[in-house]
């Protein structure tokens, strides 16, 4: 997927112009990687947003620098810790013929069967990284938990072949997991039920 975003080369001194964008709602950002030098350039943040939003965070994104159509993968956002607002991007500029690697969200769908049986559903991996060509990056990668019965585990190497991309991470790497739900023991439920002894006090 292919996506369009408007961007305007900017200067880099001084300072200071990084925080007037800002306050214009533009976000400082950079360019750099396939047939391209490091530029720096500046971004619309609510376009930006709802382009992400729309399309994904591993959407191919197509800017026009120099009169030149460069293809790139958001590659970094630094964001403001308190308000969440991008401080500022980087985009890597990418050749669309060749493989590369980004993270991917793993996704689990339906509900285990051993969940259903009074289990525990215990998910171990939330991302994996995934290699191909960037205009078949997946947002996500789909794991189906429906037919997993308690002591059962998914890892990497048990997910299908996908033909659009390889997975990278490795194949030994749990996914998810359904456990016995642990049982109150004895010595538990005693010590809840026991009263607190206050320190100090005599007893009755």
């Amino acid at each position: 997927m292919s996506v369009s975003l408007e961007v305007k080369e900017r200067a880099v001194r001084p300072r200071s112009l990084r925080n007037e964008l800002r306050h214009k709602g533009q976000v400082p950002a950079v360019v750099y990687g396939y047939e391209i030098e490091s530029t720096p350039i500046s971004v619309e943040e609510k376009e930006l947003t709802r382009l992400l939003r729309d399309n994904g965070a591993n959407a191919v994104i197509t800017m026009n620098i120099g009169g030149k159509k460069i293809n790139t993968l958001m590659y970094k956002a630094q964001l403001d810790t308190f308000t969440s607002q991008m401080k500022h991007v980087e985009f890597l500029a990418v050749n669309m013929k060749e493989a590369t690697e980004v993270e991917a969200e793993i996704v689990l769908v339906g509900e285990a069967e051993g969940v259903k049986a009074g289990g525990e559903l215990i998910q171990n991996l939330y991302n994996v990284l995934v290699s191909a060509t960037p205009d078949k990056l997946p947002e996500r990668v789909e794991v189906d938990i429906t037919k997993l019965a308690i002591g059962d585990a998914i890892t990497i190497a048990d997910l299908p072949k996908n033909k659009d991309y390889d997975i990278i991470t490795e194949g030994e790497e749990q996914i998810v997991a359904v456990t016995e739900a642990k049982a109150e023991t004895e010595e538990e439920s005693s010590e809840e039920a026991a009263e607190p002894t206050v320190i100090g006090e005599k007893p009755e």
